[in-house]
């Protein structure tokens, strides 16, 4: 009789994952019992339809298997015949639990009976723990995650129709969402505070005394005045009142400091320190996060919660005490602020404290490094330090006096590990280092006393990082919803993150030397971001439709309500259907009343008047985006219209703005017998040269480029074909990475053994067919046209 053949689970529990990499580093803890095997992340979703959601039945949704997913759920299913029990092991939060919960659904298992497991850490003592205590899909947490779904939709489906017929926009990309709409209200908040800030100048007084410190060294003690003078009048009698002045020292106070560690990483505050650090975006920290939860090296990344486990406490206690010694370390327990924290997760940490440094990308290297930084200085001795502040007497000014401060570290503690970054980019250098030793009575002679004019400055623009900062501390979103919510409001186009290069200003100092006041006049760059999150127009226009027809849906109390709802809904305190009608009926209701009574909205301003024409120029939203246009359909004449450049927007354009633009298209003049001007489109500006567009060079201004830059501009084109076929629209260019050829958008690469000069136009047109027909990774590649 022959022998049975083995199947290839050969009756194996099944352990359902959400990742490949999760399956494969957890595949390594468990014995030959398990084959581990991952769902892809969700399996199941609502369809695009608005017949997801039955509105009249409760708010039934009805589920499908989504497309990419088929096959995963096909393979799923054909393992499960020849497997022993099933288990799952999605991720720990309600959007691992609903991931679970569809998997019961849709491989036709019991989420009753089936067994989950949960982990903090891919470790092998985490999983052994997790299998030898299995729970089942706890529901309250997937009517949770079920009620953010359905609402979030509802929201969408209602309110995009609306925004397609009430704002001025050809296409129907507009869009809002619950979460979303409320964080593009915090930029644009912002941004009218910027914008309606006004700037006070005043001059911040300092002087420079030379002094000797306890060696006989000549050293410099820095001074200032505690208050800033509010005009360069009061600046200059300052200044006028110190000559001839003796100073000297009034009292020296000494004081001890103390910095304390910072807590061990939440979602939030790990993607603010990498952003300050490393400059990275949400998502880019949030992606190396992930890769390194997966391979095991870190504790889950989303999380509110800045607890360690009695366990870690112990490894890092170790650590400390053997690297550092007992004087550095210092146990502590970390408390949440954020509003709905949940304090039963774990902060992000090592998995294997001991670990130092890991092998792997060099950004999983460095934000690791943050992280073992961090989680060691949280469980170590503060840092000490010694404040001393010097007064200082002027004798023709008995009413005022210089504050010289000096701060001295006489104990690092956990700066020997881990120093926190400077929130505010646009900080002041408050550097304080220390002073020479000088006593009450003592007279110091002054060497130099100036009077800088400063300037007050509006509210910081937020970047990705302290935009997520903002939202957690209103309560609004989840560690899972901060990154992809940064990410919707940017492809979305209602925010755009950029970088500014300031503008120059002067300022005036006031120098007291010799007992003369110098007056000079300084230039200085302001105004520079690097990486901010700016409104767009369209944003902005958005945005003040929806508060001022669905203020509740932009509220920020209200938005931190619903997240407090949705908590209650894991806890067992409100059914999602409740939470779900209360919300719906005078939402509804809303809908209807703003799609009857609502009218259109274009932004529209009007500037003034061009003075050429006596025509009223406005500022508005068109087709394509923002546009400024002299006159309108009623005249004679068709209207002029020009659209913004970057960094201009419809609220803050004046009329002299406005006019500039219509100086394009510009006529340079005539090259080789052929006009050559120069405009800007949709692709951005470009020089026009015998029926070719030539772009423009980035930092190169359209209103100022000169006709030889223009004919530099049109020798590197004419320079880069190799070969032309002009009626056929076809030619053979040099690019970046070798010659190809170019037959309108589409582009084909010239094989690496062939010579371009020597193709033929057949030999062109076959490549270009074929390269239609190849993915972009391949022969093919399109390019968007920028002219």
């Amino acid at each position: 009789m022959a022998k049975k053949k083995e199947s290839v689970v050969d009756s194996k529990d099944l352990l359902i994952v959400e990742s490949p990499a999760k399956a494969k580093t957890i595949e390594k803890f468990l014995d030959n019992k398990f084959l581990v095997r991952s769902s892809y992340g969700h399996i199941r979703d609502l369809p695009k339809s608005d017949k997801a959601i039955d509105v009249d039945n409760n708010f039934k949704p009805t589920y499908e298997i989504t497309e990419e997913k088929e096959d995963v759920v096909k393979e799923l299913k054909k393992l499960m015949k020849d497997a022993g029990e099933v288990w799952l092991a999605t991720d720990e939060d309600r959007e691992g639990e609903a991931i679970a919960w569809h998997l019961c659904e849709a491989l036709g298992l019991n989420a009753e009976k089936t067994k989950r497991i949960v982990f903090h850490e891919i470790t092998k003592g985490a999983i052994k723990n997790a299998v030898a205590s299995p729970r089942t899909v706890n529901k309250a947490l997937v009517d949770a995650q079920q009620a953010r779904r359905i609402l979030d939709r509802l929201v969408g489906f209602k309110l995009s129709p609306i925004l397609w017929r009430k704002i001025s926009r050809g296409s129907q990309n507009l869009s809002a969402g619950r979460v979303q709409s409320v964080a593009v209200r915090i930029i644009v908040d912002r941004e009218r505070e910027i914008n309606a800030f006004k700037t006070a100048s005043s001059y911040k007084v300092a002087a420079l005394f030379q002094g000797v410190d306890a060696f006989k060294n000549k050293v410099t003690i820095k001074a200032e005045l505690p208050q800033n003078k509010p005009t360069q009048k009061d600046a200059e009698a300052f200044l006028k009142g110190c000559i001839g002045s003796t100073f000297t020292v009034k009292d020296v106070q000494k004081k001890p400091g103390k910095k304390s560690p910072p807590a061990p990483f939440t979602t939030s505050t790990i993607q603010q320190e990498a952003a300050r650090k490393f400059g990275f975006s949400v998502a880019r920290t949030m992606n190396i996060a992930q890769r390194l939860y997966e391979s095991g090296k870190i504790t889950y990344m989303r999380t509110d919660s800045t607890n360690l486990s009695e366990t870690a406490v112990q490894s890092i206690s170790a650590e400390i005490t053997q690297n550092y010694g007992n004087q550095y370390l210092q146990n502590r327990t970390y408390s949440t602020k954020t509003a709905n924290a949940q304090e039963a997760h774990e902060a992000i940490r090592p998995s294997y404290i001991e670990e130092k440094e890991i092998e792997g990308e060099a950004d999983e290297q460095k934000l690791y490094s943050l992280i073992w930084k961090r989680t060691i200085a949280s469980q170590m001795s503060d840092a000490q330090l010694e404040k001393t502040a010097v007064r200082i007497g002027i004798s023709n000014l008995p009413q005022e006096e210089l504050i010289a401060n000096g701060e001295v570290l006489l104990f690092d503690g956990f700066l020997k590990v881990y120093m926190e970054s400077n929130e505010d980019d646009q900080a002041e250098d408050t550097t304080v280092g220390l002073l020479p030793d000088v006593k009450a009575g003592e007279v110091l002679r002054l060497s130099e006393l100036t009077a800088t004019e400063r300037f007050s400055r509006p509210p910081a623009r937020y970047n990705e990082a302290s935009l997520v900062k903002k939202l957690e501390e209103l309560g609004i979103g989840r560690p899972s919803t901060y990154a992809p919510t940064i990410s919707t409001i940017q492809k979305r186009g209602y925010v755009e993150k950029a970088s500014r290069d300031g503008n120059k200003r002067n300022y005036t100092t006031l120098t007291l030397q010799k007992d003369q006041i110098i007056v000079k006049t300084a230039e200085e760059n302001t105004g520079v971001e690097r990486n901010k999150l700016f409104p767009t127009d369209i944003g902005m226009l958005v945005n003040d439709f929806l508060v001022a027809h669905f203020n509740s849906i932009v509220d920020f109390n209200f938005t931190a309500e619903i997240e407090k709802e949705f908590d209650d809904i894991s806890n067992g305190l409100i059914t999602w259907e409740k939470m779900i009608g209360n919300f719906y009926k005078p939402f509804s209701k809303n809908v209807e009343e703003t799609l009857e009574t609502a009218e259109r909205v274009t932004g529209e301003r009007e500037l003034g008047i061009d003075p050429a024409s006596g025509k009223k120029v406005i500022a508005r939203m068109a087709r394509f985006g923002p546009i400024v246009q002299i006159g309108s359909p009623e005249d004679d004449t068709k209207p002029r219209m020009a659209g913004l450049r970057p960094g201009m927007s419809l609220e803050t354009i004046t009329i002299e703005d406005a006019l500039k633009l219509f100086d394009l298209p510009r006529k340079l003049g005539q090259f080789e017998e052929k006009e050559v001007t120069v405009n800007t489109g949709r692709f951005g500006p470009y020089i026009l040269y015998d029926g070719k567009f030539i772009s423009l060079k980035k930092g190169m201004d359209p209103y100022e480029v000169s006709m030889e830059q223009a004919i530099e501009l049109i020798d590197e084109k004419r320079n880069s074909v190799i070969r032309e076929w002009k009626e056929q629209g076809v030619s053979i260019l040099v690019g970046r990475f070798g010659p190809y050829i170019k037959s309108g958008r589409l582009n084909a690469k010239v094989p690496k053994d062939t010579e371009p000069e020597k193709l033929t136009l057949e030999e062109c047109l076959e490549l270009l067919e074929a390269a239609k027909n190849t993915p972009r990774k391949g022969g093919g590649f399109r390019f968007k046209r920028k002219g």
